[in-house]
């Protein structure tokens, strides 16, 4: 047996990449292309041997500043052409690879010429609304400032200073035409402020001025006939204009305050309407001078812009040729190749001579003639006079774990990865996961119909494959895409249940032929209270659809899903446990074997494995045994008589002997391994009770840094408390998980019932009316219970019992998943998205 199972072939994903431990001494001149070559391949993570310094105190600190700081120019170029809505329309040509120092001083000065223009056209952005918002002031508060006898605005009236030198009119005008008349008018101490406002503060402002001066003041307010720029959120506000008359310093001194906190611009209108009429024509003037200047400065702008756009697309869309094939790179993309190089650069350690760098890393044993390879290739291209030395060394350190999935496996790992990352070259649960998962979602999501539903989606995400993994998806987008596989196989399973249980949308079908049973009469009206008759062979699969709305149905659904997830637990528990004994012969642990694997598979097959037994063999005779008294009374009595309840010849004395090795099975558990450890360790430490003392030789061959560590003592109170903690946890998990497989029933149940509600209470409901309306909203209503409810409450429900019946159920059999995932140094890992 030992023969066979040695010589069977090495199954994919079942364990992780054989790893190895290397040190890598590169030359100075050769040490950027090296490690770029590396970037490339992507198959060599490295150790970070200077972790005790700060990012500031590494060698190459300088370079990945550089870097960052093109970064941040480039992204502010690209912001800078999407505002302005200009897009480049240059195609890309192929181009030689440009060097970072002269990019580097071309994005110095496009940032310098375009940070000044923006400066320039903010300023006069800035003076333009000002003038703007003067002009506004000018017409709207000259009209609060004449008599309430002519309402009309100054600009529309004609105003002849002979009216003005008529002795009779000086009797007739009111105070405030005399402020405003050119000649010298009554000192009253009336005084007003004049400004503009956001419209929205208007009312609140009138508020603060009405009780900062105890009501002794007018507001007037009249809205502005156009929109301004708000010049710090660039958006077009509706203002408002105001006048404020007052008397007194004080109440001037609170209303400017007040003005000032709510953000009002204040503007002098003179009282004179001579000298109004000419600051309006000034400012009317010098707006339209603003308009011609900003109207040229915007095209400057933009012409800067587009040539700096020209040369975006060109460093953005440089074409390198790659074999055969062209690989387009953007500019952006390169500068954070080069920052990930420093920064790996920045986790070697410089030699003693200060002209080698020293590094070390994990690379895969099938890795190592490509990074040979790679190497060899960098020292020719660097014209280096020394090669780079590649060598294996040993490492203490557990190596980290890394499997090869492809578009179909990925996802069933990333569920595994989730609990916790495989112990180097433990067994990958993920191998059977891509069964089992699918598989158990199907026995709690059995319907055909809905499991169609769920093929279609999962059919349009995998059509569209190429095109959706170009694209930028949300969050939930992304992780349903990539789940799509596990989508496609769940929903297949779901069909396959479904057709067992003979539920489309909780409506049975005669698929598979007729059915065995018949009612007793014609109108059937006694099924669901007597029950049906058999009158011929047994439905060949699946379940009767003649159990729908029978007496029997409930019960005998119940049943089935119950002893059936028992059935299932048992077994996938039993491959944990098996797994369990592959783990230890990999790792040649005989003692896991002997004093684990085997009292494991010994106490859960003698109490549960048993129950499994009696459900067969009642399924196949038909018995009326009672299984609960059998499992009760055999720890309770287990030398009574088993009377109706046995199902087979000699069931007393094998559920005696099944219980007496379940009872050796727990202190065959505990007790063994922990003293055989101690043992073994004292044997094979006997005699080196003294260690050896260091010299300086050997400590000099031990280098900083490095991977390697000291071996751990023995703690013989540590091993045995965790072999009883484990131990204690397997006898009650024992009963717990299989108890916790009972969920399969219970979803499964919940499932089918809410379809009959949904189908019986509603759609049959409406559909009874002969109207249609009604239909028509009983349809909506039990399209829309199916679609949120069933297709996506039900299906994330039943995922994630799943999910837990693989992590805590099935994997804590066999699973430490207390290693960490293989993270080399590639540049596929580099995203758009990084800052």
């Amino acid at each position: 047996m030992e023969k066979f199972i040695d010589n069977l072939p090495a199954m994919d994903l079942m364990r992780s990449e054989k790893m190895t431990f290397v040190q890598l001494i590169i030359p100075v001149e050769s040490a950027h292309r090296a490690i770029s070559y590396l970037g490339e391949l992507g198959l060599l993570q490295f150790r970070d041997l200077n972790a005790d310094k700060s990012p500031f105190q590494r060698t190459f600190v300088n370079q990945v500043k550089r870097c960052a700081e093109m970064s941040r120019k480039l992204r502010f170029f690209r912001d800078q052409i999407s505002k302005a809505g200009l897009l480049s329309s240059v195609h890309p040509v192929l181009q030689p690879d440009i060097e970072l120092e002269e990019l580097e001083i071309q994005l110095a000065e496009h940032e310098h010429e375009l940070i000044e223009m923006n400066s320039n056209s903010d300023r006069l952005q800035h003076s333009y609304n000002e003038l703007l918002e003067f002009k506004m002031v000018l017409q709207k508060a000259s009209g609060f400032l004449v008599s309430s006898n002519s309402h009309a605005v100054p600009e529309e009236r004609e105003l002849d200073e002979n009216v003005y030198s008529n002795d009779d009119y000086s009797d007739s005008v009111s105070l405030l035409e005399q402020d405003i008349r050119p000649g010298p008018s009554d000192q009253s101490g009336l005084s007003f402020v004049s400004g503009i406002i956001c419209k929205s503060k208007a009312l609140r402002f009138e508020r603060m001025l009405f009780r900062a001066t105890r009501g002794n003041m007018l507001f007037n307010q009249a809205s502005a006939d156009e929109q301004i720029m708000d010049p710090l959120s660039t958006e077009m506000v509706e203002k408002t204009v105001f006048v404020v008359f007052f008397s007194g310093l004080q109440a001037k001194t609170k209303i400017l305050k007040i003005c000032e906190a709510f953000g009002a611009n204040c503007y002098p209108v003179p009282e004179d309407i001579t000298k109004q009429r000419q600051i309006t024509r000034e400012v009317s003037s010098r707006l339209a001078e603003l308009e011609e200047t900003l109207d040229a400065g915007i095209r400057h702008r933009n012409k800067a812009l587009t040539s700096v756009g020209f040369h975006l697309a060109k460093w953005m869309n440089m074409l390198y040729p790659d074999s055969d094939n062209y690989v387009v790179f953007s500019t952006l993309y390169q500068v954070r190749r080069e920052k990930a190089v420093y920064d790996t650069l920045n986790m070697l350690n410089f030699d003693v001579t200060k002209k080698c760098l020293v590094g070390e890393g994990w690379c895969p044993i099938f890795a190592k003639t490509k990074i040979q390879e790679a190497l060899q290739r960098a020292t020719f291209d660097s014209n280096s006079q020394v090669g780079i030395i590649f060598h294996v060394t040993d490492a203490i350190e557990s190596p980290p774990t890394f499997f090869r999935t492809n578009r179909f496996t990925s996802a069933f790992q990333e569920i595994v990865d989730a609990y916790g990352v495989a112990r180097y070259q433990e067994a990958n649960p993920a191998v059977y996961t891509c069964i089992t998962f699918p598989f158990l979602f199907a026995v709690m999501f059995g319907d055909w119909g809905h499991g169609i539903c769920l093929l279609l989606g999962a059919l349009i995400l995998i059509a569209r494959e190429s095109k959706l993994s170009a694209q930028k998806l949300g969050s939930f987008m992304e992780m349903l895409f990539g789940g799509r596989y596990v989508l496609l196989l769940m929903s297949l399973f779901s069909i396959y249940c479904g057709l067992i249980y003979n539920e489309f949308f909780s409506v049975p079908f005669h698929i598979f032929g007729g059915s065995a049973y018949k009612c007793r009469d014609t109108a059937c009206s006694e099924a669901y209270t007597i029950g049906l008759i058999k009158y011929r062979d047994p439905y060949p699969f699946g379940v009767d659809p003649s159990w729908r709305g029978s007496r029997s149905e409930l019960p005998f659904l119940n049943s089935l899903k119950m002893k059936m997830s028992i059935l299932l637990g048992v077994a996938q528990m039993n491959l944990g446990i098996l797994l369990s004994y592959f783990n230890a012969r990999f790792f040649s642990s005989s003692i896991d074997i002997r004093y684990q694997f085997v009292p494991q598979v010994i106490f859960l097959n003698s109490l549960f494995g048993y129950l499994s037994l009696l459900i067969v063999i009642k399924w196949c005779t038909g018995s009326q045994a009672d299984l609960y008294h059998v499992m009760i009374y055999m720890f309770l009595s287990p030398t009574d008589d088993l009377g109706e309840n046995e199902l087979f010849w000699g069931q007393r004395p094998l559920q005696i002997i099944l219980l007496l090795l379940a009872l050796i099975a727990v202190p065959w558990m505990l007790f063994p391994k922990p003293f055989i450890l101690k043992k073994l360790h004292t044997e094979r430490f006997q005699g080196r009770a003294y260690g050896m003392l260091g010299t300086s030789e050997m400590d000099l061959d031990v280098e900083p840094d490095s991977a390697r560590q000291h071996h751990e003592e023995f703690n013989f109170s540590e091993v045995f408390v965790h072999q009883m903690i484990h131990s204690i946890e397997f006898v009650l998990g024992a009963v717990s998980n299989t108890a916790s497989y009972l969920r399969l029933w219970a979803l499964s149940l919940a499932h089918s019932e809410l379809s009959t509600v949904f189908y019986e209470k509603v759609l049959l409901l409406a559909w009874g009316y002969d109207n249609f309306v009604i239909r028509l909203i009983g349809l909506a209503v039990f399209a829309f219970a199916t679609a949120f409810i069933l297709l996506m409450m039900e299906t994330l429900s039943a995922f994630l019992h799943a999910l837990r019946l693989h992590w805590v159920e099935y994997q804590n059999k066999f699973y430490y998943g207390d290693g960490y995932k293989f993270k080399p140094f590639s540049f596929a890992s580099i995203t758009e998205d990084e800052d």
